[in-house]
């Protein structure tokens, strides 16, 4: 009998524990979603970046000022530490505005259309190019069509994103190989260039930018991308004229390996400073736009995590990073080289956490970890789901912090409601005006509560 009630009161205790611990963590989160909906700076910090250095391709000089400007932010912040850490970064410059014209076979009649030239593409001639066109929508049908009917001609992939797709990233994955490996797959069947339909599910005149590839054993040949409305337009004269010509002429140029930095702010942890958890996003954008959404979001929502952590007097157990990474756009080496600098230095890191989806309403985060780290994550629910986080089931994790993966890390990425992205992603229409103040802070806040809860709960 004595053992019984024993038992009974440990269970209790136990069972007392649990509840007191869950108040005291809901207390915290409380605390940190009303500073960073009351106090937040993280949208008055986008502002400076999108009107002060705007577009920041990587080697660019935005992409400097861009650095300095990081670097600036967190010494403002009161942390531990702040250094920038050097990463030789690819330097690829669009040059003048691209030119493009679709011409009617019969009557000569030349419709002028909205394209950008690809991420790493050669320039076309100084003349330009002029042919006509032959359209596809997958790479299975290019293979059919052979060198007999593609040598000498443009190449037009045309294959949409899903609209069925209710989470828009899988629509953007299931099409985005038409713009990354396009100029490859055409260029060895003869092909004089490659126009890519726009990675975009709303039909209008903004073409999207993005990073495309070369093999040396293949020739290389200009890429460019046409906005969703001039596809259209395209795609509805050839069904008439299979003799159209396109016009296309840009001036893009790559140069040598340039310099440049991942910005790295801490807060040094007060019971495992040795051990990090990482958050962060990706300071380099396309030059079209101004990068607001990508990824200026995710870089202003990084460091108001550090900000609300002081601003509540919390003291991390773990060192808490926030990166500024480099060159996610076309090449993703700032994330390569802060992998390779932690394992050199064997750092111990127990998690990794990224913003890279736009600065939209935040609905929970996906994950690459292992079950043992994935049942924590799960008793979070209750307490996050107040907030509207619900979506713990996504496999990801942000690209810049998948290099740590093969070192054991636990990757996660913010999920934020995506069904806005993707008219705006890689365009020159990801502008400031475009983020919402209220959802910018609801992000910020998300990724803080996520990373105090991994901060308390998991011990390595």
């Amino acid at each position: 009998m004595r053992k019984t009630v024993f038992f009974i009161l440990l269970l209790a205790s136990i069972s007392l524990d649990s509840v007191r611990a869950q108040n005291k963590d809901s207390i915290m989160i409380r605390k940190i979603f009303d500073e960073a909906l009351s106090n937040g700076e993280c949208y008055q910090n986008l502002a400076y970046l999108c009107s002060n250095v705007g577009g920041r391709l990587s080697g660019s000089p935005q992409a400097e000022k861009a650095v300095n400007w990081g670097k600036s932010v967190m010494e403002g912040l009161n942390l531990n530490k702040v250094t920038l850490q050097p990463v030789m970064v690819p330097h690829w410059e669009r040059g003048d505005k691209e030119q493009a014209f679709i011409i009617n076979s019969q009557t000569k009649v030349r419709y002028e259309t909205q394209i950008c030239a690809l991420g790493g593409s050669i320039a076309t001639p100084p003349e330009g190019i002029e042919a006509e066109v032959i359209e596809v929508h997958s790479f299975e049908e290019l293979d059919k069509l052979g060198t007999a009917k593609i040598k000498g001609k443009i190449v037009f992939y045309n294959r949409p994103m899903d609209p069925t797709e209710i989470f828009t990233f899988k629509a953007y994955g299931k099409a985005v190989d038409q713009r990354w490996a396009g100029a490859m797959k055409a260029g060895r069947y003869g092909a004089l260039a490659t126009i890519t339909r726009s990675m975009g599910l709303k039909i209008d005149k903004f073409p999207h930018a993005g990073s495309m590839s070369y093999v040396d054993s293949i020739p290389k040949i200009p890429a460019v991308a046409i906005s969703t409305e001039g596809a259209e337009t395209l795609s509805t004269l050839l069904r008439v004229d299979k003799s159209a010509r396109v016009y296309l002429k840009t001036n893009c140029k790559t140069y040598e390996d340039a310099p440049s930095f991942n910005v790295i702010g801490e807060i040094k942890g007060q019971d495992n400073p040795n051990q990090y958890i990482v958050v962060g996003g990706h300071l380099d954008s396309w030059d079209l736009g101004t990068g607001a959404h990508d990824d200026g979001a995710g870089c202003v929502q990084s460091m108001e995590v550090l900000r609300i952590f002081r601003a509540i007097g919390y003291q991390p157990k773990h060192s808490i990073r926030v990166v500024l990474f480099m060159n996610e756009e076309n090449g993703l080496r700032g994330g390569k080289e802060y992998a390779k600098q932690a394992k050199e230095n064997k750092e111990a890191h127990i998690a990794a956490l990224e913003s890279d989806a736009g600065g939209y309403s935040p609905r929970g985060f996906s994950f690459t970890a292992p079950e043992w780290f994935m049942a924590a994550v799960q008793s979070y629910k209750p307490l996050l789901l107040p907030y509207g986080l619900y979506d713990f089931e996504g496999k990801g994790g942000g690209a810049d912090i998948s290099p740590l993966i093969e070192q054991g890390v636990p990757v996660m990425e913010l999920i934020p409601d995506s069904q806005r992205y993707f008219d705006i992603h890689h365009t020159a229409d990801d502008t400031f005006d475009k983020v919402n103040k209220r959802e910018l802070e609801l992000g910020a806040a998300s990724l803080a509560a996520l990373i105090y809860l991994i901060d308390n709960t998991i011990f390595h």
